[in-house]
């Protein structure tokens, strides 16, 4: 059940005008059985079942009080989310400060289960609150619902928020065909120097045992002072040409940005250099965590088919 529209900004302040509050199905019991008893003690005359039945209004009117204050006075803020990829789940940050002790505290944005039952002291807090967004772009999760029924779950009281800060959501990860272009066709030339071999390099990317042919430049010496044996650095090969990746024309474009968001990932992972080519817009080739980024960033961020599809 919801009541109202949510509260919609940045930050928010949960008092009278923004928390909702009824009884939770053991509590309409509660209440039916309270009822009861009221009309056993009078049929009956019995001072008994009377007592009982005002403890349990008692009980109730503590618990409207209690489970309403558990809420009261916390203050959530948006903090600034990480980027990721569709299809995934994304992890929200949110900045709280609760005034007492919060009890029973449960989260989700929009159709997702609810979190697990968190009881948080007073002070400073930050919780990351899991969505999985279904497009790329910069991505709002929706509306923030959080409740509690602590402490005896009779009542329930929630709140709903929908934060405004936007989450970068790269292309999901989709194995496919790229465009490869050559160098001399992305029409800008490399931005990577060419490989270093002369002793000393750290431009390596990966050990093999060392053989005698390879000579002693090629040995990883910090690894022999380690005492982990003798091996020999591979580098990469500088006659091999940087690719240039692009969208395939042959698939729809989206799906080419999923296609495009897997080799990126996948050359990040092997440490390779590429570069991409977007319509008009091109990023020197480069390696790198920050070259993952700014590509993943540059599919996520692309409004149209640079090709006119």
């Amino acid at each position: 059940m919801e009541f109202g529209k949510p509260q919609v900004g940045e930050r928010l302040r949960l008092g009278l005008r923004n928390l909702y509050i009824v009884p939770t199905r053991f509590g309409w019991f509660w209440l039916a059985g309270l009822v009861l008893l009221q009309v056993v003690a009078i049929q009956l005359q019995s001072n008994g079942p009377l007592l009982l039945s005002f403890l349990m209004l008692g009980l109730v009117l503590l618990a409207l009080h209690l489970t309403h204050f558990n809420l009261q006075g916390l203050e959530l803020a948006a903090a600034d989310p990480q980027p990721g990829h569709a299809h995934t789940g994304l992890a929200y940050p949110l900045r709280l400060h609760c005034p007492g002790r919060c009890e029973g505290l449960r989260w989700r944005f929009g159709q997702e289960p609810l979190g697990p039952v968190l009881t948080l002291a007073a002070g400073e807090h930050q919780l990351n609150v899991p969505w999985t967004p279904r497009r790329r772009g910069l991505q709002r999760p929706g509306i923030l619902r959080l409740q509690t029924t602590a402490p005896l779950g009779l009542f329930i009281c929630w709140s709903r928020w929908e934060p405004t800060v936007p989450q970068l959501v790269y292309p999901a990860r989709r194995p496919g065909p790229v465009l490869t272009l050559p160098q001399a066709s992305a029409d800008e030339p490399s931005s990577t120097a060419p490989v270093d071999r002369q002793e000393g390099s750290e431009e390596w990317r990966d050990l093999s045992p060392h053989r005698p042919e390879d000579g002693s430049s090629r040995v990883a010496w910090k690894l022999v002072a380690q005492g982990r044996g003798r091996y020999a650095k591979r580098f990469n090969d500088p006659s091999q040409a940087t690719p240039w990746l692009a969208p395939d024309p042959t698939v729809p474009f989206e799906r080419a940005l999923e296609h495009l968001s897997e080799q990126i990932c996948r050359l990040h992972g092997r440490g390779d250099s590429y570069g991409l080519v977007l319509g008009s817009e091109r990023i020197p080739a480069g390696r790198g965590l920050a070259q993952r980024q700014r590509c993943l960033a540059a599919l996520a961020r692309c409004r149209t088919d640079p090709g006119g599809r």
